[in-house]
């Protein structure tokens, strides 16, 4: 059986009725640990794990396990790192920290790009 390792994931929410958002809010952001035996069984389990919370999760970036944010030269406090470990230690999914987001959302659409 594969090993387990916890991933650092940045999810952005958008709006669903009840899901708890500052009314004005156009979304959120949340920062994750999540375990799993590879980032995407890590990303499917928090994405599952939202939605059974009423959340609506849009976007998923992943950062890489303890291991490779250390090798990437990130600093990760203890308090952070003792976060990891209750992720690894019960196979679950920890929210570090909730953001609403306010504004317009971005899109990623080519309208603004005319060619002349």
């Amino acid at each position: 059986m594969a090993e387990h390792k916890v991933y650092t994931l940045l999810v952005e929410l958008g709006r669903k009725e009840g899901d708890g958002l500052p009314e004005d809010a156009t979304g959120g952001a949340m920062l994750i640990y999540a375990s799993g035996v590879d980032q995407d069984e890590a990303v499917r389990e928090t994405v599952a794990i939202l939605k059974q919370a009423g959340l609506n999760p849009v976007e998923v970036t992943g950062h890489g396990s303890i291991e490779e944010r250390l090798a990437e030269g990130h600093e990760i406090p203890e308090e952070e790192r003792e976060l990891m470990e209750r992720a690894l230690a019960e196979n679950s999914v920890i929210v570090v920290q909730t953001e609403p987001l306010y504004g317009p959302l971005e899109q990623d659409d080519d309208e603004d790009d005319d060619e002349a």
